[in-house]
This record gives structure tokens, C-alpha cells and sequence, in this order.
């Protein structure tokens, strides 16, 4: 089907490969081809970025994480804990690095970056629980990391967003990290793929009905047995009282639009402080299209913006 794409967008969803995820090994190979042919990414020399491995959940390995800051000594930063997108079985940190540290370079934030385990070899919890326990080891070692642990944030992309929305709920059920914001960007939060959009979009560039059946699937794994937790799917949180301030953003022709305005509304109605960014236009993934394409560059400046002023409450 055609779609009335931003005009800018049109010609880079005319280039971009078609993505299936039936085959993940295929998948994951493609977006390693992908990555190899685009210009290298050269992170700003006034960032500090290093790796290393943090204590995973209880029983688990230990989790890597990709430590990125500005690297002027300051102490007393805002923090993110950033986990990159993938539909829970495609993406790492190194992938995700430019989104990563343009978000410290331009917040002036300390980021963590987490390198979560993918399903289907590692199906829920293990994802949602190698970001909490990335969390919990920022929050712990805040001072070493010269960061402000009453302006620590979560956020993440896609299948990263509905993770981070996942950690919040954990950060508050299970007593902390305290968290001052969420920044869910096209979040992946409903395993129930009913809503007009998740139904419409069958053949949408990146993602689209056939690849959320199958993310979810990966991700529930073949051992899912009654009703999904609302720290797999968030949408099926019963009560989202108490969870921070977020700003949520959906794209007009992405199947992920409707869940995302619905969890955003359900946020507002639960009293939680929500701005909700909705983009005509755009595919999923559009913040990415590059330089030169004005409404990605709008919506990367108008997260940008967001975390800013959410780190400056």
C-alpha cells in the first residue's frame, strides 16, 4: 500500500530494505550489513565512553553496559539509562551509540547504555531484568559516575521503549532507583496487536503487523503460560499511579501508533505528568532518517528538548 509519507521521507522509504524478522539469524545479519554501509559513526570529543560488565540479576551473567559523559570532570549530572530497539530479538548498544550519545552531548546527561540479552534465546524476563539490574547498578554507583541521583531518567526506542516503560514500573513496585522521567519513543508496550493501527499496518517499512507477531512471540517465548505480565507488555499494567513523568512519541503510519497514544492517555488519566508527540507523516523509526530531512530533525531537537527540560525540574 501506498502512504502519504512526509515528502521528504518518501525517498529514504524508498531505500530502505525490507525487514523480516521469520528468519532472525538473517535478520540480524542484514542489520550488520546495514550498519557496515552507512558513514561510521564518530562520537564528539567531548564525550568519554567506555564499556564494562555490571552484576546482572540474581543468578544471571553479568550485564555489559556502555558508559557514555561528558568528559569535563563535572560531577552532578542528570542520568539516562538508554536501551536501544530491535523488537526484543535485533539491535545492540554499539548500533544504538549515535542516539545514545547525541543525547548526552546534547543533555549534558551521563547515559548508560545497556546490552540487554535478546530473545528468542533469552525470552522475558531476561531482557526487562538485565535493564533493571543496569539500573540498579547506575543508581549504586551514581557518585562514580558524577551523576545526580534525584535527576535519574530511563528511556529507550521501539522495542526500548517498552522496556524502559517496563523498568519504570519495576523502579516503583519494586521500591527504586527513584526515576524523575520516562522517555518512551515509539514504544512496543501491547502483546495484544489489536488496535486500528497494529491491524492496518501490514506492509509498513521496518515494522509492521507480520514482524510484531513474531517479536512478540520471540519475546513471550514457547513457555508462556496464562496472562502476559505488565513488565513484558505495559499496556497490561492495571494501575500506572506513581510512575514518572513521560514523554511518549508515535508516528502516523507505524502500528505501534495506537498503543503508544493509548499508554500515553492512560498515563494523563493516572496523574502522571505525559506529553504525547505525535508526527504525521512518519514511519516507525523516522527520528532516524538523517541530517537534512527536517521532521527527523525535529523530533531528534524535540526529545532532545524534552529530556532537557525534564532534567531541569
Amino acid at each position: 500500500m501506498a502512504y502519504p509519507y512526509d515528502p521528504e521521507l518518501s525517498p529514504v522509504v524508498a531505500m530502505l530494505p525490507v525487514l523480516d524478522i521469520s528468519d532472525i539469524a538473517a535478520a540480524r545479519a542484514q542489520m550488520l550489513q546495514m550498519r557496515e554501509l552507512r558513514p561510521a559513526f564518530t562520537p564528539s570529543p567531548s564525550l568519554e565512553i567506555s564499556k564494562r560488565f555490571v552484576p546482572g540479576p540474581p543468578g544471571d551473567p553479568d550485564v555489559e553496559v556502555c558508559v557514555i559523559r561528558p568528559n569535563d570532570g563535572q560531577h552532578g549530572r542528570p542520568g539516562m539509562l538508554w536501551i536501544h530497539g530491535g523488537g526484543f530479538v535485533l539491535g545492540d548498544v554499539d548500533g544504538d551509540l549515535e542516539t545514545a550519545a547525541g543525547i548526552a552531548e546534547g543533555t549534558g546527561a551521563v547515559v548508560v547504555s545497556v546490552e540487554y540479552r535478546l530473545a528468542p534465546e533469552h525470552p522475558f524476563p531476561a531482557p526487562v531484568e538485565d535493564c533493571y539490574a543496569a539500573l540498579r547498578w547506575t543508581a549504586e554507583h551514581a557518585d562514580e559516575l558524577g551523576i545526580d541521583l534525584n535527576r535519574l531518567a530511563v528511556g529507550g526506542l521501539s522495542a526500548g521503549g517498552g522496556l524502559a516503560a517496563a523498568v519504570a514500573l519495576l523502579a516503583r513496585d519494586r521500591g527504586g532507583p527513584s526515576l524523575c522521567f520516562q522517555l518512551l519513543d515509539i514504544p512496543e508496550v501491547d502483546d495484544r496487536l489489536s488496535t486500528p493501527s497494529m491491524q492496518q499496518f501490514t506492509d509498513t517499512p521496518l515494522w509492521n503487523l507480520p514482524n510484531a507477531i513474531l517479536s512478540w512471540e520471540a519475546y513471550l517465548g514457547p513457555d508462556r503460560d496464562g496472562d502476559t505480565s505488565p513488565y513484558a507488555a505495559p499496556s497490561r499494567a492495571t494501575d500506572l499511579r506513581g510512575l514518572p513523568p513521560a514523554y511518549v512519541v508515535t508516528c502516523e503510519f507505524d502500528p505501534l501508533r495506537d498503543e503508544g497514544i493509548e499508554y500515553g492517555q492512560r498515563l494523563m488519566q493516572a496523574g502522571v505528568p505525559t506529553e504525547l508527540h505525535h508526527y504525521p507523516g512518519t514511519f516507525h523509526g523516522s527520528s532516524g532518517a538523517g541530517v537534512g530531512t527536517a521532521i527527523s530533525e525535529r523530533m531528534v531537537a524535540d526529545r532532545t528538548d524534552a529530556i532537557r527540560r525534564a532534567f531541569a525540574r
